[in-house]
């Protein structure tokens, strides 16, 4: 399985950007995806994921009602809609599969067993 990220950039402050993932190899309509970030010198976080079916989604806290994860299995894509964006949204942001026995709604990292490359994202102030 190979994810592949893209759509990140500069952006100003209260800017809009969507970022892609597309996946390779496996069954991407199996499998529940999500949407992870890290800023530098700062751990790993959990932003979104969404069910197999795109059905089911959750945030974190920081993200909620300004960011949308929304998927197309057709073409085996997620994405990841983020408006309202905030200087303290910078970070490189990583797509990842959860694992098949991952527990629905976790936000640990380590439940996740594919990840893309990253895409970095700047919101300027």
């Amino acid at each position: 399985v190979q994810l592949q990220a893209s759509g990140g950039g500069l952006v100003q402050a209260g800017g809009s950007l969507r970022l892609s993932c597309v996946a390779s190899g496996g069954t991407f309509s199996n499998y529940a995806m999500g949407w992870f970030r890290q800023a530098p010198g700062r751990e790993r976080e959990f932003v979104a994921a969404n069910s197999w079916s795109g059905g089911r989604t959750y945030y974190a806290d920081s993200v909620k009602g300004r960011f949308t994860i929304s998927r197309d299995n057709a073409k085996n894509t997620v994405y990841l809609q983020m408006s309202s964006l905030r200087p303290d949204d910078t970070a490189f942001y990583y797509c990842a599969r959860l694992r098949p026995l991952a527990p629905w709604g976790t936000t640990a990292s380590g439940d996740y067993d594919y990840w893309g490359q990253g895409t970095l994202v700047t919101v300027s102030s």
